[in-house]
């Protein structure tokens, strides 16, 4: 029985990194307030937005060099903010993708910028007339790029002290439990214990070793002892009569394990760094800008097949499916989770729409037998395992299916507080 690590942002922030989508607008802000002080002219642009001058002085240059300290100058996005409220000193112009995400970020607190961005292509009638789907492929892969350069400056600052919490690895290398499991995959995890125990007759010496290098695990007379007891009861008695603490740690250490990383980062990666295991980000990573996916994955979506009817590839360049194929990350995924039974490890990631295909590969494959959400908890002491579920749900046509693979909340753990 293997386990499958998925991987989302709310992993890194929960080390405490900056690599929120709000995040990254706020460094864009003071990108864009950099450029205005050293802009010669009274209109400043890029692909998301323009900036034109109303006032008396004639260049931005000389607006920022008489307004605003040089000697303690403020944030750009209090910056930005002042300039957006004064109109009629100055002129914002945005991007219609640009404009959605700002006022998300200012309704809601938080932006998701690939549905934002889907929600456009789908509905061509809340685009700008001079906005083709072409220009908004565009304006998505500026944002792509300098996303790159945010969460490099991000990365790079993490990895150069260590970030290993020790109580996350105990977590992410935790063997197999019972009330994890499914009950419809009992049968599997019956199987897994009784081969492990052929292993350990015929091919004990490796076991043991790798035991030891993956997990720490010495075997001492002690466990040895009560490997054999156990051994002679699972002979008398089906695996359902046990309960955890009965059953040796040796026998439920899962198989194989991928850590499938949905984030750009290498901050997860770091945990399995010296293992024989395998890191998959399987939406590439920071080495990489054009092979990086940012888009969107939801083919359950009603009107996906509206987009594809139109007959226009601008309108599937950005679909993670299709962009999956250009390399192997994928195929990979699909190889282990065909190889035997798995189980799920949720940390960080939301289970959005933007990925509903593939998690629905993943939750509704036949070889699954449990999904186990981390959670974050609040100050209030609320906490988010029911928001999780929720989206879990939406990856599922098959409701039975779900509530029976989905780990119930009192056996499921937070991931790590900050």
């Amino acid at each position: 029985m293997n386990r499958l690590i998925l991987i989302g942002n709310g992993f890194d922030l929960a080390h405490g990194l900056k690599t929120s989508y709000k995040d990254f607008i706020d460094w864009y802000w003071n990108k864009v307030f950099y450029e205005l002080r050293l802009c010669s002219g009274k209109v400043w642009s890029d692909q998301l937005c323009t900036f034109i001058l109303k006032e008396k002085q004639p260049t931005w240059h000389c607006f920022m060099f008489y307004s605003v300290s040089t000697i303690s100058p403020p944030n750009g996005s209090e910056v930005i903010c002042d300039i957006l409220n004064d109109k009629e000193s100055f002129e914002v112009k945005f991007s219609t993708l640009f404009g959605r995400i700002i006022n998300s970020i200012e309704t809601k607190g938080w932006v998701d910028i690939e549905n934002d961005y889907y929600s456009l292509l789908y509905d061509p009638i809340q685009i700008k007339e001079d906005e083709s789907p072409k220009e908004l492929n565009e304006k998505l892969d500026y944002i792509r790029k300098l996303l790159t350069e945010y969460l490099l400056v991000v990365q790079n600052g993490a990895l150069s002290k260590s970030i290993i919490n020790k109580d996350l690895k105990d977590k992410m290398f935790a063997p197999i439990k019972l009330c994890e499991i499914a009950v419809r995959a009992k049968e599997s995890l019956s199987i897994f214990v009784n081969n492990r125990l052929n292993d350990l007759e015929y091919n004990i010496k490796d076991l043991y070793e790798r035991w030891d290098k993956e997990w720490n695990l010495t075997i001492n007379s002690e466990q040895s002892k009560q490997i054999k007891n156990f051994e002679e009861s699972l002979n008398y008695i089906g695996i359902d009569e046990f309960t955890d603490d009965e059953i040796p740690d040796n026998f439920l250490f899962p198989q194989n394990m991928m850590l499938l990383n949905f984030n750009y980062t290498e901050i997860a990666d770091q945990y399995i760094k010296d293992s024989v295991f395998e890191v998959n980000h399987i939406h590439g990573d920071l080495n990489y800008v054009e092979g990086m996916i940012f888009g969107y994955g939801d083919e359950l979506d009603e009107n996906y097949k509206k987009i594809q009817n139109l007959n226009n590839n601008e309108y599937l360049k950005n679909s993670k499916s299709v962009r999956y194929l250009e390399a192997d990350n994928y195929r990979n995924m699909l190889n282990f989770i065909e190889s035997g039974p798995y189980q799920i490890y949720i940390m960080g990631h939301s289970c959005g729409n933007s990925d509903r295909t593939l998690l629905n590969t993943l939750f509704e494959h036949e070889n699954c037998v449990s999904i186990k959400p981390f959670y974050y908890k609040k100050d209030d002491n609320s906490d988010t395992y029911l928001e999780i579920v929720q989206n879990i749900s939406r990856n599922f046509t098959n409701m039975k299916l779900m509530r029976d693979r989905v780990v119930n909340k009192k056996y499921c753990e937070t991931l790590l507080q900050v």
